[in-house]
């Protein structure tokens, strides 16, 4: 059983959790996911499955996009609402609203919330903020690609955001906030789209125990990726080098489209394996 399996994923779930329910309803150890999502946040959530999961690098670097529910008034210790709030503020409107917001697009530097996968010496973040413990946090580069405003009911703002792989929307939103002079938290999210797959293609994990869903291949994964097509599959089976001016990552295929691997540049005019995926 080898392919991609997307999933939406409900709240109150880690994405862990939703790979190890995989596990047992596909009878398969090997799953995983490209690209974690919060507890509570729901939507797209990409699973590579057998041999697929050779492929979780590549498919794991695609832009996203969420639809974010930012809260102005409040703050919490986690950024979200399933937080401690340690801070309150009366909402008294907000002016220059998409002044403010397109502001943030563009490439930045971010602080990721202390509530957080991200290790620091060994430890989660979240692990050093449950114990009280302070620690140094590098901000990382991230890119914003597009802000919308959906709609705003008083203090609460919809958001659809498209950005980089790596960003918090939950930092996105207290920076947001912040900006409009307000405590404010992440209240909802939803995961719209990761890469090519969307929402709207995913099934959920009772589906797949009813066995209503399907497998995409590693054909219908890549189709988005530039090609490589190769007559001889020797030459990268056997993981040999080929002569060529490309200067980025390419899908090799086979003349009928198969893929076999990704390939990028060395630096001297060749083009080398960094995966098989055979």
């Amino acid at each position: 059983m080898d392919g991609i399996l997307l999933i939406n994923k409900t709240a109150g779930m880690t994405s862990h959790d939703v790979v190890n329910q995989v596990r047992r309803l596909l009878h398969t150890k090997k799953v995983g996911h490209c690209g974690t999502l919060d507890p509570d946040a729901t939507g797209v959530l990409v699973l590579c499955i057998g041999k697929a999961t050779k492929a979780l690098q590549f498919l794991m670097s695609e832009e996203k996009e969420y639809i974010a529910t930012l809260s102005l008034g409040s703050s919490t210790d986690t950024y979200d609402s399933s937080g401690t709030v340690i801070e309150t503020k009366s909402f008294n409107g907000i002016e220059n609203i998409e002044t403010i917001l397109q502001s943030f697009v563009g490439q930045q530097k971010q602080l990721p919330p202390m509530y957080s996968a991200i290790k620091v010496n060994g430890k989660k973040l979240y692990e050093y903020a449950r114990k009280g413990e302070t620690v140094e946090v590098e901000a990382r580069d991230i890119t914003i690609h597009e802000i919308e405003l959906l709609k705003q009911d008083n203090h609460i703002l919809t958001l659809r955001v498209k950005c980089s792989k790596g960003t918090y929307i939950r930092s996105l939103c207290v920076d947001i906030a912040r900006t409009f002079g307000y405590p404010g938290h992440m209240a909802h999210l939803v995961r719209n789209q990761s890469g090519h797959f969307r929402l709207s293609d995913c099934v959920t994990l009772d589906d797949v125990e009813k066995g209503q869903y399907r497998l995409l291949s590693l054909e219908e994964a890549f189709k988005h990726f530039q090609h490589y097509i190769i007559e001889d599959e020797n030459i990268v089976i056997h993981g040999k080098k080929m002569k060529s001016d490309i200067d980025h990552q390419v899908v090799v295929v086979n003349k009928e489209g198969k893929v076999l691997a990704v390939y990028g540049p060395d630096g001297q005019g060749y083009l080398k394996s960094i995966r098989g995926l055979f």
